[in-house]
């Protein structure tokens, strides 16, 4: 496999595809199964963090965003709700509408999550060679656009 990752010719763009859906996967089973049994679900913890990060929105922005449907951000808000980590708040401009936004609590899990994750990816980092780390490091805006365009 490891030939039709980086080699040229017919089905390495496949190849590729096929080995980054693989490596990818497989990191983040890795980082979700260090957390414990009733933690915040990958969805959860995505909902929070683009909350955070881009600041309050309504439930169907948050579901298009998310590229979900909305029913499952729905479910997946009255989760959030429920453990007191977003609030929702009607929306000045259309009573029927509400506005969610991340509460402090949630900030706080989120840091706390994050701090975790970072934390085993940098042990496993110390074991890389300088060279392996920047091949990494250069690689993360790309996966981030592979991400936004998927």
């Amino acid at each position: 496999m490891r030939g039709s990752v980086h080699g040229p010719g017919p089905g390495a763009e496949s190849g590729l595809a096929a080995g980054l859906r693989v490596a990818v996967g497989r990191v983040t089973r890795r980082l979700r199964q260090a957390h414990a049994v009733g933690d915040l679900s990958l969805s959860e913890v995505s909902v929070l963090a683009r909350l955070a990060g881009e600041g309050p929105g309504s439930p169907s922005a948050l579901a298009e965003s998310e590229r979900v449907r909305p029913q499952a951000m729905a479910t997946t808000l009255a989760g959030l709700t429920r453990r007191g980590l977003v609030r929702r708040t009607p929306d000045a401009a259309d009573g029927r509408r509400s506005i969610v936004a991340v509460t402090e609590e949630g900030r706080a899990v989120l840091a706390q999550r994050r701090s975790a994750s970072v934390r085993r990816l940098e042990a496993v980092l110390d074991e890389f060679s300088a060279q392996d780390r920047a091949a990494l490091a250069a690689a993360v805006p790309l996966l981030e656009r592979l991400a936004e365009r998927l």
